[in-house]
């Protein structure tokens, strides 16, 4: 099965950029999109995250990303509905990629047991987590947790890449153009392919600004990138703009 994947801008945040580049440019404002990736192929409907529930958007931001999508109209554009999802796979459970579960009541939800176990009883320094936004779709029972790499449908494969959160996977998809992979963890484009002044100084990568340990995770950055053919960085703003992976 070959899939094409659809990136839909269901949020935003306007923050500190080193919250992407750990250890790099601090201090500069930076506009990152959230994005809910459509993944179309064969009979099911994929969704990869949901987003945010009330997206944020400006001036500012529309003039960084385009148009913020609320999850309905997100959907909308490829003529679906939050009922029509059949599958939701979560690179993780911070907040702002699953704060419209609760509106996917037909869907099975693939996460990482790690996940599961950070929402419930998340470390103080990781306020990201809202167990509000899962308890719906718990106690009905439509999680399907993981405890290793899994592939979950043909030409879909969910990566254990405990970079910027425990449970993080990362999402390889076959398309006609080689292996994509949508990263499990928090970067922007830089960090899987840093300016030339961050490879002066002897990394290859650039781990991202918010993780688990920063030793692991550059390894782990740097692994990633040799698994697929197509990168797509959870929160680079390029992909604001393109419709449709592979072009």
């Amino acid at each position: 099965m070959k899939y094409r994947i659809h990136p839909i801008v269901m949020g935003a945040k306007i923050f500190d950029k080193g919250m992407m580049t750990y250890q790099h440019d601090y201090g500069k404002p930076f506009i990152i999109p959230i994005f809910s990736w459509y993944i179309e192929g064969g009979d099911l409907k994929i969704l990869v995250d949901t987003g945010e529930l009330r997206p944020r958007t400006s001036v500012e931001i529309e003039k960084s990303l385009g148009k913020v999508y609320t999850f309905e109209e997100g959907l909308a554009k490829y003529g679906l509905k939050p009922d029509d999802i059949d599958i939701v796979i979560h690179t993780h459970l911070h907040n702002d990629h699953c704060e419209n579960d609760s509106k996917c009541v037909n869907a099975k939800f693939y996460v990482h047991e790690k996940e599961l176990e950070q929402i419930h009883n998340p470390h103080p320094l990781d306020f990201r987590y809202n167990e509000d936004f899962i308890t719906d779709i718990e106690e009905k029972g439509q999680i399907i947790t993981l405890k290793e790499d899994t592939e979950i449908l043909p030409g879909i494969k969910m990566i254990h890449t405990p970079a910027h959160t425990p449970g993080g996977m990362s999402i390889l998809i076959d398309t006609e153009k080689g292996k994509a992979l949508i990263t499990g963890f928090c970067v922007i484009e830089e960090n899987l392919y840093p300016p030339p002044k961050i490879i002066g100084m002897g990394m290859e990568v650039i781990p991202p600004g918010t993780l688990v340990n920063s030793y692991e995770a550059y390894d782990i950055v740097l692994k990633t990138k040799e698994l697929a053919d197509i990168l797509l960085p959870l929160h680079e703003p390029k992909y604001a703009f393109i419709d449709t992976i592979p072009q």
